[in-house]
């Protein structure tokens, strides 16, 4: 099998020759049909989540074939197709686990980041951390469901019921779940990165009310605001943004540091809350409701051999939507 790998933070990925691996107990191996570049990943290959398992293969929106299954797994058949995110085991007793927090364990294990992902031709998964995913369709645009799309739900979930709702980073979670939440007839205003006009089109051309920079103020007060850019500096932003009651919710795994802000921005019961990793049940719901609706999903593919590049263009804010590797 073929790997491209995280040997050191700030290098970039090396292809590796690899023997084809055996899934232990209660294991799937997956053939790779396509996998996301998600700005986690970025993160990792940074330096900026500072604990990855090294060398480590990177990729955890992950779309797959099972090619052989481990003792003791039920379920999956071969040749099935299948979804691997981010959280990729838990350890199943301790309290978050025991109150249905299992996204909060104190002993997980993460795809791409503390076990070898999906940047290869294969993987190992967890079968009880791997999720049916449609047949048809194309794998890449499946990928990107695997993290953008689920942290999205997420994100939206933990905004509570809102209609008026305003997305700050317009990235690929930001562009599934704003269709999402204007298929559920919510109202939503996108905040890009200020002068990018590209940015904004796109938000525009997939029903968002307005668009503008995330150093303006939009057109009216807002119920919640997400925000997927890794800025903390939007975090007082946001706050300015939403009514009274409103909710900002930081959907990123990791973000620069917020600034100091007046109380008042808080004051008046707005709620300000971040998005850990997902539960199962999230992937249950997400990936149940996501067939049914007409998502427009762009993806930009790219061969494994190209995931370096792939990430650049991620880093460097070329990309409409998200980057996928189909080997």
């Amino acid at each position: 099998m073929k790997a491209m790998v995280l040997r050191r933070p700030l290098s970039p990925l090396v292809v590796e020759e690899r023997p084809v691996p055996e899934p232990g107990a209660g294991e799937l191996r997956l053939r790779v049909e396509a996998c996301g570049v998600c700005r986690t990943d970025l993160h990792v290959v940074d330096g900026e989540l500072t604990q990855p398992k090294l060398p480590i293969v990177p990729g955890h929106e992950i779309v797959g074939r099972v090619e052989a299954v481990g003792a003791g797994v039920k379920g999956f058949a071969i040749g099935a197709r299948v979804g691997v995110p981010w959280l990729g085991r838990t350890c199943g007793h301790c309290p978050y686990c025991a109150s249905a927090r299992e996204n909060l364990c104190d002993d997980p294990l993460f795809t791409g980041y503390t076990r070898d992902g999906g940047y290869a031709t294969h993987t190992i998964a967890d079968a009880a951390y791997s999720f049916a995913l449609p047949e048809g369709g194309d794998a890449a645009t499946l990928a990107p469901l695997l993290c953008a799309g689920l942290i999205g739900w997420r994100t939206l979930k933990l905004a509570g019921p809102a209609q008026t709702i305003g997305i700050f980073g317009f990235g690929a979670a930001a562009h599934i779940i704003a269709q999402v939440a204007i298929l559920q007839g919510k109202r939503v205003h996108a905040f890009v990165r200020p002068g990018d006009a590209g940015a904004a089109e796109f938000a525009l051309s997939l029903g968002a009310a307005s668009a503008q920079g995330s150093d303006a103020p939009g057109p009216e007060k807002l119920d919640a605001a997400l925000i997927f850019a890794p800025v903390g500096a939007l975090v007082p932003r946001a706050l300015a943004a939403v009514k009274k009651g409103g909710a900002v919710v930081c959907g990123g795994i990791h973000m620069s540091d917020i600034p100091g802000f007046p109380y008042a921005l808080l004051w008046e019961e707005r709620r300000l809350s971040s998005v850990a990793n997902l539960t199962r049940e999230d992937a249950r719901e997400f990936l149940s409701l996501a067939p049914t609706l007409p998502l427009k999903m762009h993806a930009t593919p790219y061969p494994l051999a190209q995931a370096n590049e792939a990430l650049s263009d991620l880093r460097e804010g070329r990309l409409q939507g998200a980057a996928v590797l189909v080997p």
